[in-house]
């Protein structure tokens, strides 16, 4: 299924991130209810620039334009994208400084 990011503007408001993120998956609900394949992945909300990023995974950009369109959020732009899977990193200690040339 393909991956889309939706732009749009978020004026500060004291629900911030949650309010914005509450928008688009109930956009993502509403849809699953009317049986359109549309999942919320996770929002970014960049607080001093009034943005928010919502990433979503939908069967076209049509029906998921339709889904923010049904739920009044407006996109200022919404491109497809590539995703990677994150990678636990385990953390390591750091390996021993070379003894080399070192006096014994």
């Amino acid at each position: 299924m393909p991956s889309y990011l939706v732009e749009s503007y978020a004026p500060q408001s004291p629900d911030g991130l949650e309010g914005a993120s509450a928008h688009a998956r109930r956009a993502a609900e509403l849809a699953a209810g009317e049986g359109i394949a549309i999942r919320h992945v996770r929002t970014t909300l960049l607080p001093a620039d009034e943005t928010c990023f919502h990433a979503f995974d939908a069967t076209s950009l049509e029906e998921l334009e339709a889904a923010l369109a049904r739920v009044g959020l407006v996109a200022d732009r919404i491109v497809q994208s590539d995703e990677s899977q994150a990678v636990d990193a385990a953390i390591t200690e750091a390996p021993p400084a070379s003894t080399k040339g070192a006096a014994s």
